[in-house]
């Protein structure tokens, strides 16, 4: 009798753990730099919470937006503004518009460096036109702060000066080898990096942060997880994180 109750324990054990695993679902998340660091780690509180697997795949802003527009299969996208060009492609449900985090182009120095004054525009420019040479990413924040170099009328006087990286993590590599005297990438790509420190955000008059807005995508297999997903990602848990690593939680 006893044997017989274990073997039946047994194979109930085997069948809920076969039925969870087929609830089990592989979403696939693609996003910009900016979030890396961010939805990693959110990303893996999320599998553990729910059984799910989640590929993050993660590159530049423009570059991943346009992933998207094409049609590229991604569960849950996450893209920069403008968004018009994302809504209008039909490859995301627009209902599920969420806005996850806002996050602002930065000023780096060396680790243990003095921190220089960047409170607002003039010092900006002072600081700038005062480089030997700057470093900052051919992706999203590179492209804001090439605004704001238009903002501050220095775009010219600048080019000779100025390396391109490729990425956030490359411009700060060329800072913390000595290659530059500053560099610029978002808050939240600099925090992650060796050898650096955050200056603070450049003044929102000459620089406008960054927001990264979710959606789940209308041609998902996996919606609902797709959807959870999302949901978890714009959590108060997930404010948390943003605010941990350098980012403004969207609620």
């Amino acid at each position: 009798m006893k044997t017989c109750f274990l073997i039946a324990a047994a194979i109930a054990i085997i069948l809920t753990f076969r039925f969870d695993t087929a609830r089990a679902a592989e979403i696939t998340l693609i996003g910009p730099g900016g979030i890396r660091a961010a939805a990693s780690q959110l990303i893996a509180d999320f599998e553990k919470a729910t059984g799910h697997k989640v590929k993050g795949t993660f590159g530049s802003g423009g570059g991943t937006k346009q992933q998207v527009i094409d049609g590229q299969p991604f569960d849950v996208p996450i893209v920069q503004l403008p968004l018009e060009p994302v809504t209008a492609s039909g490859h995301v449900t627009a209902a599920s518009e969420t806005l996850l985090a806002t996050v602002a182009v930065g000023s780096a120095v060396l680790s243990g460096a003095p921190k220089p004054d960047i409170s607002n525009a003039d010092a900006v420019m002072r600081l700038l036109l005062g480089a030997k040479a700057i470093a900052y990413p051919n992706a999203a924040a590179g492209a804001s702060f090439n605004e704001t170099l238009q903002k501050l009328g220095i775009a010219e006087a600048m080019k000779a000066k100025i390396k391109v990286a490729q990425g956030g993590r490359g411009a700060m590599e060329l800072l913390a080898k000595g290659e530059v005297d500053f560099g610029l990438t978002f808050i939240s790509e600099i925090i992650t990096e060796p050898g650096v420190e955050v200056v603070g955000p450049l003044p929102r008059d000459i620089s406008t942060p960054t927001a990264l807005v979710g959606f789940v995508s209308a041609h998902s297999k996996n919606q609902e997880a797709a959807t959870a997903l999302l949901r978890y990602l714009s959590s108060p848990n997930a404010a948390k994180v943003y605010q941990q690593r350098g980012m403004q939680p969207g609620r």
